[in-house]
């Protein structure tokens, strides 16, 4: 059985589609960051003698094919439990290999024992065939979040127009995947589809309500486009959900100042610097609304707060015209000069 069993070219055909298998069952288990070793394949290669040794006729003393059985089946049991311990390997992809395996083996064993070379490919093509079923159910069940994923390292490596390919083939495929949705109403809004970008964060809130990123993305969107009142929803549904969210605040406060109701802004925006000490775009705001109510001295402690966190531009414009404003006029020439030094695209 043993010398039958390890025909060279049936080893090779076991040690090929086992690590085939094994690479499926990762794929199912974890679609990104699929691990790719020969450890499903060796396991696979275990998985048939374990059948083998446990189905198969033997000439050896049975307690000879005991003892090797126990020690295979030692060896697995072993290797499943220090990778679920310490999660440093793919135990998906062992357990692929070995069922491939054990497939393998018990067709060998019971249908193709000997030499036979027709019995034999008639095994391997039937391991094989149920392989490639496993690997046609899996792509169309699961390839959605492998779109997913690629999409999501394309917008952060700013390739829009390929991650928005990339998502909406997720999305045929999955409409109801939230994350592939999300991430394409954050393209959308790179590349300036204003109107693609609300239908697509209003899908994702119809079918999440609570996704605060959507509701926040939603009426940061509403106030780019001057919709104001619009913005104010968002962000007052937002904090329904959660009244310390600091982002919903700021969002709020701006919607506020662009209703030239700055009194109510800078309430907002005070209180996103205790809920968020470490925001850093709260101040340059607080600061254009103290300077609209012309109280320019609190202006200016919170555009000097806004560059402990690092200088910029619009911030040192502001600030020079605080400074104007209060007639420090050395010191708003030493901002305007600052801020031509920082003026994008110099």
């Amino acid at each position: 059985m043993c010398e039958s069993l390890y025909g060279q070219w049936t080893f090779a055909a076991i040690y090929l589609i086992s690590g085939v298998g094994g690479s499926l069952a990762s794929v199912w288990w974890r679609p990104v960051g699929v691990s790719a070793g020969a450890s499903g394949a060796i396991f696979g290669l275990v998985g048939a003698l374990i059948a083998s040794y446990y189905l198969g006729e033997f000439s050896l003393p049975r307690f000879a094919v005991t003892a090797s059985l126990r020690s295979l089946v030692l060896f697995v049991g072993y290797n499943f439990v220090y990778g679920a311990i310490f999660g440093r390997t793919d135990n998906a992809a062992h357990i692929g290999g070995l069922i491939t395996g054990l497939i393998f083996g018990a067709l060998i064993a019971r249908a193709a024992p000997d030499r036979d070379p027709f019995r034999r490919v008639v095994a391997l093509l039937a391991v094989l065939l149920i392989v490639l079923a496993c690997g046609a159910w899996l792509y169309r069940s699961r390839s959605y979040l492998i779109h997913s994923a690629r999409g999501g390292h394309l917008l952060d490596g700013n390739k829009t127009a390929q991650a928005i390919q990339e998502l909406q083939t997720a999305i045929r495929q999955r409409p109801d995947y939230v994350p592939a949705r999300f991430a394409l109403g954050v393209a959308y809004v790179r590349r300036r589809e204003f109107a693609a970008a609300e239908a697509e964060l209003k899908r994702v809130i119809e079918l999440q309500p609570g996704h605060q990123p959507a509701r926040y993305a939603l009426g940061v969107l509403y106030l780019n486009q001057g919709r104001t009142q619009q913005a104010k929803n968002s962000f007052q549904q937002l904090l329904a959900f959660d009244q310390n969210d600091a982002d919903a605040h700021l969002g709020l406060g701006r919607a506020l100042a662009a209703e030239d109701n700055h009194p109510a802004a800078i309430q907002e925006y005070k209180l996103v610097t205790q809920l968020d000490p470490e925001s850093v775009s709260v101040y340059y705001r607080l600061g254009l609304s103290e300077a609209k109510l012309k109280n320019y001295d609190e202006a200016i402690a919170a555009f000097l707060k806004r560059q402990e966190n690092g200088d910029d531009y619009d911030t040192e414009l502001a600030l020079a015209d605080a400074y104007r404003a209060k007639g420090m006029q050395p010191q708003a020439e030493e901002a305007t000069r600052k801020a031509e030094q920082l003026k994008p695209g110099k």
